[in-house]
């Protein structure tokens, strides 16, 4: 069984972001990791391998600049088989057809993948739209936003938690599949995970060795645009609600409702 695995280089949350002049997201001059939500990702591929009878490979997939090759090597040390990454300076500025454009033509450079396996989301974008995308490129059925897994043979299911409904899903295999960050927790790279890590293989891609013309990526050939951004403004001293007559309760109240929290 061949499982692909997407993983995405995000910038650190907690860290301080950044813009281009073009509105876009500094993915260069900030600190990154390998996005939380794909950490699930990675973590449920693993669990099928182990519970699978017979060969199975991982590989963990990424696109970006260069530094996206540290999202890959933690997938690496957490477990995946290989790791391949596209990068190419006209990917920048990509929105969700250009990225699952190129995840598809890189899948199927890798080979034919009997599970491709997505968060349900990146923590940067949070568009939830590449996993849908790429199982429409790659002719797959999809089964998304599942919060538990079960695998049998060829057969997979998946609970799916909605707002007023919950439902289980099957599929036969090849199929791509989304999942929650509900799946589990992912586990930590151990010490022998780190170190056999550094003799996984690991190819690179551009997009002509996909045969992708750089027209079709960027920011040039995006649907959509960022006109504008502003500034995180500097925090403020709070404000404390004091209770000394019993008006506390309608005091705070009055001041969430003028922030429009109520």
């Amino acid at each position: 069984m061949n499982i692909v695995v997407l993983v995405k280089h995000v910038p650190d949350a907690t860290a301080d972001r950044r813009f281009e002049s073009d509105n876009t997201v500094d993915r260069v001059g900030v600190d990154g990791l390998l996005s939380e939500l794909d950490e699930y990702a990675v973590e449920q591929a693993l669990q099928i391998k182990e519970k699978a009878d017979g060969d199975v490979t991982v590989t963990a997939l990424s696109i970006g600049p260069e530094q996206a090759v540290d999202a890959v090597r933690k997938a690496l040390q957490m477990g995946a088989d290989q790791g391949v990454i596209v990068t190419d300076d006209a990917i920048a500025g990509s929105d969700a057809v250009a990225t699952s454009l190129v995840l598809a033509e890189a899948i199927k450079k890798i080979g034919s993948p009997d599970l491709v396996v997505t968060g349900m989301a990146s923590t940067d974008a949070g568009t939830s739209l590449v996993p849908a995308m790429l199982a429409e490129r790659l002719g797959l059925p999809q089964v998304t936003f599942a919060s538990v897994v079960e695998t049998q043979g060829d057969q997979i299911r998946a609970k799916r938690d909605g707002d007023a409904a919950t439902e289980v899903i099957g599929a036969t295999l090849p199929v791509l599949l989304s999942v929650t960050d509900q799946t589990g927790e992912a586990r930590y790279p151990s010490f022998k995970g780190i170190m056999a890590a550094k003799k996984k293989p690991m190819e690179t891609y551009s997009l002509s060795d996909l045969g992708v013309d750089a027209g079709q990526v960027g920011l040039d050939a995006a649907w959509t645009a960022v006109e504008e951004t502003t500034a995180r403004p500097p925090r403020t001293a709070g404000e404390i609600v004091t209770d000394e007559d019993g008006s506390g309760a309608t005091a705070l109240a009055e001041f969430l409702a003028s922030k429009k929290f109520i």
